[in-house]
């Protein structure tokens, strides 16, 4: 099992952009938790930061071992969400991972995402 925690920057001027993009996955999440299940995805979760004049998204993850990359899926969600990716994430900046020290999950509920 994998946890992660992953900032990345948004290019200048993309917000109302972003904001489209989250409300996109938002009003979707039916056919979003079907392209999770491929990825072996348990938890996905973005957050938005506006921070000393920058703006960035974080990706919060839990998945498991051996999961298709959205990058290799065929579903028109993933695609809409690679589109959307590549014009809002500033790539110039790269992505920063947050150091995992502490995780807390109860062993029933990691039983289940071994099954």
């Amino acid at each position: 099992m994998k946890v992660e925690l992953t900032r990345y920057r948004v290019k200048e001027g993309k917000t109302s952009k972003v904001m489209e993009w989250l409300d996109f996955l938002n009003n979707h999440m039916e056919d979003v938790l079907v392209t999770l299940e491929g990825e072996k995805m348990f938890v996905e979760t973005i957050f938005h930061e506006h921070l000393n004049g920058e703006e960035y998204l974080y990706w919060y993850s839990v998945q498991g071992n051996g999961g298709l990359d959205v990058e290799d899926s065929a579903h028109w969600i993933d695609k809409k969400h690679l589109e959307y990716w590549d014009e809002c994430i500033d790539e110039s900046f790269g992505s920063v991972d947050l150091t995992t020290k502490v995780v807390m999950i109860p062993e029933k509920v990691r039983a289940s995402m071994n099954d």
